[in-house]
């Protein structure tokens, strides 16, 4: 930490530009009460939230708006379960369960990265870059999520899918976000498998092991998020770029990168019909999909030859389409059948 020692002059680097640089009273916040790290607008160190205000920086810490994708992914393996859909209160104690250990990762992701969150402009509104949260809080809460989805989702379904929910949280915080992250570009393809690890937990706990259903939705949104991914980071990059972070189109370039979405898009078609060849999924299901896949791989070729920032966009916007899609087709089919 580099304590602000004046509240006159110009800016520091660092907060040139920033919410501290235009509000000198913020600065000399800081000057009072020096505990505050103030680096890149992080006052992650000495927030002291309270009443509502607190209980919204936790929730807005696991990164609310990614956890209805987990659950929708989940929820197929409730309906594909042996002996039918289970009573209701175990159905909603499993997502649950899965939904905690998304947000613990989440949780434990956001503590990890509150430095670079704040020299983000996307990112850096977070709770702790915010000062909406000190970073020890935050870390008590991330790991107490974490050992309530492990013991819930133990209690549920055993010590496969215990086992599956700290795998799956260790390897998104220790093989993604701090080993792989800041060393490859391709860290996306890697940082998949915790992205999609939603079905087989889900599969886990409901059965007590991981089935062919359970690994062909988890191939799904595997193979869903590096074009995904790759699209964020051809219009964030220069955001990217400025935050030291190198995602693929630094790495490769724009063009290269292009073209790897377009076959990334390709691949989603034998992948979406994994339901189908698993046999829990009809031909209405396969109609369904490979409209929604076509319309994406129509975005990606779009953007080979449109070479721009909203074209990267509409991928974007066709990739958040087609995993609804997938998922909607395949949770409406599996609820016709076991009316």
């Amino acid at each position: 930490m580099v304590p602000i020692r004046r509240a006159s002059g110009p800016p520091r680097a660092g907060i040139r530009g920033s919410s501290l640089a235009r509000n000198p009273g913020r600065i000399g916040t800081i000057l009072r009460h020096p505990t505050i790290n103030a680096s890149s607008e992080g006052l992650h160190d000495g927030a002291k939230p309270s009443g509502l205000s607190s209980w919204m920086a936790y929730l807005n810490l696991t990164k609310p708006r990614l956890l209805p994708m987990v659950l929708f992914t989940g929820l197929p393996l409730l309906g594909l379960a042996a002996g039918g859909w289970p009573s209701p209160g175990f159905s909603l104690a499993v997502l649950l369960g899965v939904a905690l250990a998304a947000a613990s990762a989440n949780a434990l992701n956001a503590w990890v990265e509150r430095d670079l969150d704040a020299r983000m402009e996307r990112t850096r509104r977070r709770p702790l870059p915010a000062g909406e949260l000190t970073s020890s809080a935050a870390l008590r809460f991330a790991v107490a999520l974490g050992f309530l989805s492990t013991a819930l989702l133990g209690a549920l379904g055993g010590w496969v899918a215990a086992s599956l929910c700290v795998g799956s949280i260790l390897f998104y915080v220790l093989v993604y976000t701090i080993w792989l992250k800041p060393r490859t570009a391709w860290n996306t393809v890697v940082g998949a498998v915790a992205g999609a690890a939603a079905p087989i937990l889900a599969d886990a706990t409901i059965n007590g092991s991981v089935g062919l259903a359970g690994f062909s939705l988890f191939a799904i949104v595997f193979a869903w998020q590096p074009p995904h991914v790759f699209a964020i980071a051809l219009y964030r990059k220069a955001e990217y770029e400025a935050a030291g972070v190198v995602m693929l189109p630094t790495a490769i370039g724009d063009a290269a990168t292009r073209r790897w979405i377009v076959v990334l898009s390709l691949a989603l078609i034998p992948v979406s019909l994994l339901p189908y060849f698993a046999g829990f999924a009809g031909p209405v299901y396969v109609g369904v999909a490979l409209l929604a896949t076509f319309g994406f791989i129509g975005s990606a070729i779009h953007l080979l030859f449109q070479a721009s920032d909203d074209a990267a966009r509409w991928v974007f916007r066709a990739s958040l389409g087609w995993l609804f899609a997938i998922f909607l087709a395949i949770n409406l089919e599996i609820v016709f059948r076991t009316l």
